[in-house]
């Protein structure tokens, strides 16, 4: 979506201790395995939500923020889970476009057009619309965070959020190409926020904490991509690197990640510069059967535990604290002088000491 000389690091004030946001894509429940349908509506895993709240969020002091898609968004009894959450102030709300059952339900439904990006942009533009009216009537709030559904960004996507009042995106999966299945190629992102002009506004893009570890990291891509190669990929190459520690990519996820790589990752950024991490997950994984990552009550069990003992370490050993993606971009902004006065208040001097 944006090239390089678009882009201006974003830092927290000096001296800040390491941040990490909690981004939820809250979605509908669909078989991972099979082709998108717009029959695919159900959201009863939202129910679910409220148990990491009480094993681990409220513990910490968490506030995640909900990426909410239109099934999410309009089904009444979804809609009430997550405002009730909001209301008590235990979580954000954004917005999550899945296309394929976001109206107008006028293109047809392909992988390629299940990322927005490649829809025409009056298309994209309308999906979003009519998306982030219909959080406004559910949720009574305007939502400022973004995500694309399938991470998929488009030349038209930036300046269409940035219309519609959103402050930040986090669509960004760094070093991480989708081209095979028509997706964005984010090869040429790494795992620091950068702020980037939308038509004449400046937005905020907080990825989604992806990078390399092992002793080989610093040849992280084009090690990487060359295991990855069918020749490679047969004499299994990138497995023999992560068996050795010498190169992993990971993604700070409890889904593809084991608690121990989401560790080895952090330290490694950390080390690196990073300042500021983002853990995702999906929120049928909240609910046992509609995510591969969760099969059983015992999948469910780790998985928050494996979130729990990460924001543990997060706190306690690499010194960091946590931030919802609002809290986030008023701490960053302090150090963009156009933004400072507009977003310096109490409670940010507060979180700031």
């Amino acid at each position: 979506m944006l090239g390089k000389e678009n882009r201006i690091r974003a830092c927290l004030p000096s001296g800040s201790p390491p941040v990490l946001v909690v981004v939820v894509d809250a979605e509908e429940e669909f078989a991972w395995d099979r082709p998108f349908d717009r029959v695919n509506v159900g959201t009863t895993s939202i129910a679910g939500q409220p148990l990491m709240h009480e094993r681990v969020f409220d513990k910490f002091g968490i506030v995640p923020t909900y990426m909410c898609d239109w099934p999410v968004t309009t089904a009444p009894a979804s809609a009430s889970t997550l405002r009730r959450l909001m209301e008590e102030g235990r979580c954000d709300i954004g917005a999550h476009l899945h296309p394929w059952v976001s109206p107008p339900h006028v293109e047809q439904v392909t992988r390629f057009n299940s990322y927005a990006g490649n829809l025409p942009r009056e298309l994209e533009y309308e999906k979003l619309r009519r998306l982030t009216e219909a959080i406004g009537d559910s949720f009574g709030h305007v939502p400022l965070a973004f995500k694309a559904g399938r991470y998929g960004l488009g030349p038209h996507t930036a300046e269409s959020i940035a219309s519609l009042g959103y402050a930040i995106d986090t669509s960004v999966v760094p070093y991480t190409s989708f081209a095979y299945d028509s997706g964005p190629d984010f090869r040429e992102h790494d795992e620091h926020p950068y702020w980037f002009e939308a038509g004449r506004r400046e937005l905020l893009e907080v990825p989604v904490t992806t990078g390399y570890a092992g002793w080989l990291r610093a040849l992280g891509r084009p090690l990487y991509e060359l295991a990855q190669q069918p020749l490679a990929r047969r004499a299994r190459m990138g497995g023999m690197l992560a068996h050795v520690r010498a190169l992993e990519r990971i993604r700070l996820s409890p889904e593809v990640a084991s608690g121990a790589e989401m560790r080895r990752l952090a330290a490694t950024l950390h080390g690196g510069g990073c300042e500021v991490f983002t853990l995702t997950y999906h929120s049928p994984s909240m609910a046992v059967g509609h995510t591969p990552y969760v099969r059983s009550a015992a999948d469910l069990e780790r998985f928050i535990a494996t979130v729990h003992d990460f924001c543990s370490w997060f706190r306690d050993e690499l010194g960091g604290q946590f931030a919802s993606l609002s809290q986030l971009r008023d701490m960053i902004a302090l150090t963009r002088p156009r933004l400072q006065q507009e977003l310096e208040t109490p409670a940010l001097k507060q979180m700031l000491g």
